[in-house]
């Protein structure tokens, strides 16, 4: 079933987000938290793909585990950076194959060690062309048909700086197939509710789902803003969590991502995205007190 069917007959939606372990123990320990997550009935979960596609066999092996031992549609993340296309319709042909429904389409980060690496000189320059592509190959093939998700970006795309532009990159998207957009994880709802306000005026009529990462350690709130290009910590979480004692960060991030979700799921909102970094115990939690 496609994401945009489930968005519309399960709102507000709930899923989860994980990144494949490289070992196999790592792996075993992150599928306890993936039944942990499991019990609350989410609508789907999805799986990241490293820069330049360095996880690629691991991504696949985790979807695989998760559509095999548990009920939950697995949505795999894939993105455009140094695949050509014939391997990008070999990567969709083992999904069509394992029974995946959907796939998260982003351009993606390239690998550290390539500085000089040009986007320009791949098969997919940018997002939109892998969108175009897998709405081709649903067109092209006899029975796979994929959804299609997308990246949105309240705080802005950090290498798009004129937000005009930036609508227009997402439109663009859209209109080669996109059906849905999953969003960077954000702490301001303002920057939603405009981000969906800016979609609407740009004629971008999809689901929107709201990316949400709760708080459990300043430790992770440096990290946050490593994978989220520089995410902004609005001055009411900061003073939360300017005077509080290392072990009640946890708690208090979790406090502050309920109400942002309530306030998410009041203002219509059709899905929560959570990003879990691979744990368990905030995202259950704030989730346990919005009683989906």
């Amino acid at each position: 079933m496609h994401i945009r069917d489930l968005l519309a007959a399960n709102q507000p939606s709930i899923s989860f987000e994980f990144f494949p372990p490289k070992t196999a123990a790592g792996a075993d320990s992150l599928f306890e938290v993936v039944r942990e997550l499991a019990s609350k009935k989410p609508s789907f979960v999805s799986v990241t793909y490293g820069a330049g596609g360095t996880t690629r066999d691991l991504t696949h092996d985790l979807v695989i585990r998760i559509l095999e031992e548990t009920e939950i549609p697995a949505v795999p993340h894939l993105t455009c950076v140094l695949h050509s296309k014939e391997e990008i319709a070999q990567i969709l042909s083992r999904y069509a194959d394992a029974g995946v429904g959907n796939i998260l389409a982003l351009r993606g980060d390239p690998p550290r060690n390539m500085p000089e690496y040009n986007r320009m000189d791949d098969d997919f320059p940018y997002a939109g062309d892998l969108v175009r592509f897998i709405a081709n190959f649903n067109r092209d093939s006899t029975s796979p048909d994929f959804g299609i998700g997308v990246a949105g970006f309240p705080e802005g795309h950090p290498e798009t700086p004129n937000r005009l532009m930036e609508m227009d990159y997402l439109k663009a998207k859209v209109d080669e197939g996109a059906d849905y957009i999953c969003t960077q994880l954000f702490f301001d709802n303002h920057d939603l509710f405009d981000f969906r306000d800016r979609c609407e005026l740009a004629g971008i009529n999809i689901p929107i789902i709201a990316g949400v990462m709760p708080v459990t350690s300043r430790k992770s709130m440096v990290r946050m803003a490593e994978l989220a290009a520089g995410a902004r910590f609005p001055a009411k979480l900061q003073r939360l969590l300017k005077d509080s004692f290392e072990d009640d960060v946890t708690a208090l991030g979790i406090d502050f991502a309920t109400s942002q979700c309530e306030e998410l799921i009041k203002e219509g909102i059709p899905g929560i995205h959570f990003y879990t970094l691979n744990k368990g115990r905030a995202t259950s939690e704030v989730v346990e007190r919005l009683a989906l």
